[in-house]
């Protein structure tokens, strides 16, 4: 393994939070380009996780798709078998705060009171979507989840890919330690290992997500 997959592992490690999962009023999937989430969320709703499935998504600044995320999303869910009055669709949530408060809205104006959901994103935001919906939903109860893929199976040998997502989970880290003091997500603890790989990564250039200084 190269310097740049050990650190990032140690952060995608970091990232994953292993809740073990329960039913709940609803699956709730986050919209971006990995299809996988889709697929994810999905399955747990077909497991019976969830009465309904949510997807959230519009265009945000990587979308790849001709139509808002939550459309193509949901087109994966009814492929795969769910029925369509169980799929809500909320498509013009643009990053992950709007996709939690965009979908609150929408639920209160269904009328329809759901009080707890598994949050489906991708394996390393899982942390930092955790923290937003305890901060900006703190009134309801949620558990996260992604894709049951591993580091390596997760860019499959594409170092292209590799680089753009760990620059994006690299940006993820600082968002953690930062948007709490924005009112963004609750604090969460980062142990001295992680911060250190943070920094490695930073020093070989992993640097294209920054809201700010690195520092």
């Amino acid at each position: 393994m190269n310097e740049v997959d050990r650190l990032a592992k140690i952060i995608w490690d970091y990232m994953l939070m292993h809740q073990e999962l329960k039913p709940m009023d609803a699956v709730f999937g986050l919209g971006s380009n990995d299809t996988r989430v889709a697929e994810r969320a999905a399955d747990l709703f077909l497991q019976g996780y969830g009465q309904y499935l949510i997807f959230s998504g519009g265009w945000g600044k990587k979308t790849k798709f001709q139509e808002p995320e939550a459309v193509v999303f949901g087109d994966i869910a009814l492929k795969k078998g769910v029925p369509a009055d169980k799929i809500i669709l909320e498509p013009k949530a643009s990053n992950t705060g709007d996709n939690i408060v965009f979908v609150k809205k929408l639920l209160a104006e269904k009328g329809l009171n759901l009080k707890s959901f598994i949050l489906v994103q991708k394996p390393y935001m899982e942390r930092r979507t955790f923290a937003t919906f305890k901060k900006q939903w703190p009134e309801a109860e949620c558990l996260v989840t992604s894709p049951q893929v591993s580091y390596g199976e997760y860019f499959n040998g594409d170092e292209e890919y590799r680089d753009k997502f760990v620059n994006v989970m690299v940006g993820d880290l600082q968002r953690i330690k930062e948007y709490p003091k924005l009112g963004f997500q609750i604090e969460q603890e980062i142990p001295d290992e992680i911060w250190q790989a943070y920094k490695g990564l930073i020093a070989l250039g992993y640097d294209k997500y920054f809201i700010s200084s690195p520092d």
